[in-house]
């Protein structure tokens, strides 16, 4: 199965990169710029439809190293797909962090556009992390799934 892999290095402590990833204030600010419902067990993202969730994924774990949810509604490509964040601590006090959309039935042009926005959004993480500001949606979008 093909799997998206990003690798970056954020000037940010683990923690705050954490705070990012796994909550919902976090996920709002470097993603999806509108509110992210759920709790601990799961969250919902909105996109351009406020009122209907573009995915929703199940939290499976969300330690200080390791975050990783599975999707259970959203586009047909991504269901059951899993999300990791993995979190290194760094001799300087950053993060190097691994993340993974692994478990894609196919690779495909859907897939191809996902792994862009993936690294728009990832850098907009760490550019928040950084003390630099957000660019979540819709100024991460950089290839549109319609």
């Amino acid at each position: 199965m093909p799997n998206i892999l990003h690798r970056l290095t954020i000037d940010a402590p683990p923690e705050r990169v954490h705070q990012l990833a796994s909550t919902r204030e976090g996920i709002r600010q470097w993603w999806t710029g509108h509110p992210v419902t759920g709790d601990d067990g799961q969250l919902s993202v909105y996109f351009r439809d406020r009122t209907t969730p573009a995915a929703v994924f199940r939290v499976l774990q969300r330690s200080p190293s390791l975050i990783m949810w599975q999707c259970v509604e959203g586009p047909h490509d991504w269901i059951d797909t899993r999300i990791t964040y993995t979190l290194k601590p760094r001799d300087d006090g950053g993060t190097t962090l691994l993340f993974s959309h692994e478990g894609w039935q196919q690779e495909n042009e859907f897939m191809n556009g996902c792994s862009t926005n993936w690294a728009s959004y990832l850098m907009s993480l760490k550019s928040g992390a950084e003390g630099h500001g957000f660019n979540a949606y819709p100024g991460g979008e950089i290839s549109r799934w319609d």
